[in-house]
């Protein structure tokens, strides 16, 4: 039997943004259907060393409009409502996160 952990990722994108990091897996199902993973991982530091923080979301094609359509949303208040005078475009060119390819992400 087939263990799901040990499938290959079909895609997969990861993006540094200061002490976290995030996985965006496209993995498959024993159907040959598609669905995203969205890991967020932390280094912790114990006595003993250091270990990950792993917290995961499993995201299916049916929700993948709503998915991003909130997510759109969400962001947008923060940046219109909340924070309306605040220079977001500063990320853009910040080294520590490099690597989140943000053209990429472009809501446009």
């Amino acid at each position: 039997m087939e263990d799901n952990r040990d499938k290959a990722e079909i895609y997969s994108k990861r993006v540094r943004a200061g002490k976290r990091t995030y996985f965006f897996d496209i993995k498959s199902t024993r159907s040959n259907d598609y669905y995203l993973t969205i890991t967020e991982s932390k280094r912790r530091y114990h006595d003993e060393g250091f270990s990950y923080e792993k917290h995961k979301i499993f995201l299916y094609k049916e929700d993948f409009e709503k998915f991003i359509e909130a997510l759109r949303e969400s962001v947008e208040f923060v940046k219109t409502d909340l924070m309306p005078d605040f220079d977001f475009s500063q990320f853009d060119s910040d080294p520590s996160y490099e690597g989140t390819e943000r053209d990429e992400l472009s809501w446009d």
